[in-house]
């Protein structure tokens, strides 16, 4: 089964890998698109893909080069929306749960490498975890957040939590809508198969945030959401009866 090749090479790379960027860090090593931890984290997805045979496919990938420090909105349905994002974009960092940081060695080595961890049952502390990231963000590196909060079943867009666009209005930086789609045909969420494919990554056209403030940050969101949810409509007709914002009594952060 290709499942068990994919857990063997994710076994092996986290194995091989996180104690090279553990010690890069204890060391102060230079971060940087050329540095240690993106050749690791790069390699690490890139070994993923290749053991479940899938091939991302960007598209307008020259956004990737143009920009530094920006806020990578997307959609998520598969793990494999990870990995696709992690093989592909420069120096980046994803905002995680914070559950992740508890598994032995990967834990330690994404925190070394970057990650920033989200507690989403605590909204404080996800926003002190949103302005670590925007920090990050005005160093050049790019954040990479799934504002659904948590993997679909399907494509239709769900409603945004409100932090990632805190993060980006305080951090003055672009946030680049990105539509992924193929990764639920690899491995849908509650699945343990994967099947081999193409994932495509649209990275849409910037959208900029600078002379904004806390206060327009429901309308950001709302001009994010619908951008990428045209997008799937137009691209593979795929709609939506939900809204942008989430519910009220929902977690926003």
């Amino acid at each position: 089964m290709r499942i068990a090749l994919v857990s063997v090479t994710a076994l092996i790379m986290t194995c091989f890998l996180a104690p090279v960027v553990i010690v890069a860090r204890l060391f102060g090593a230079k971060e940087g698109p050329r540095s240690i931890y993106a050749w690791a984290t790069r390699t690490w997805a890139r070994s993923i893909l290749m053991a479940a045979g899938v091939r991302p496919r960007v598209h307008n990938p020259e956004l990737l080069s143009r920009l530094q420090g920006a806020v990578y909105i997307a959609n998520h349905v598969s793990w494999f929306d990870v990995f696709v994002l992690a093989a592909a974009l420069p120096r980046y960092s994803f905002i995680a749960k914070s559950e992740l940081r508890r598994i032995p060695l990967f834990g330690y080595a994404a925190e070394a490498a970057g990650i920033v961890f989200l507690d989403r049952d605590n909204r404080k502390a996800a926003f002190e975890s949103y302005k670590l990231a925007a920090k990050e963000v005005e160093r050049g590196r790019s954040i990479v957040v799934f504002p659904e909060g948590t993997r679909g079943r399907d494509y239709h867009l769900r409603p945004f939590k409100k932090g990632p666009f805190v993060l980006a209005i305080a951090a003055h930086c672009p946030i680049i809508p990105t539509i992924i789609h193929g990764s639920r045909e690899v491995m849908p969420k509650g699945s343990f198969r994967v099947r081999s494919g193409i994932i495509d990554v649209y990275l849409l056209e910037p959208i900029e945030t600078k002379g904004l403030d806390y206060d327009d940050r429901a309308e950001l969101m709302t001009q994010v959401w619908t951008r990428m949810a045209n997008e799937m409509r137009v691209r593979y007709d795929v709609g939506t009866d939900e809204y942008p914002i989430a519910e009220v009594g929902e977690r926003t952060a």
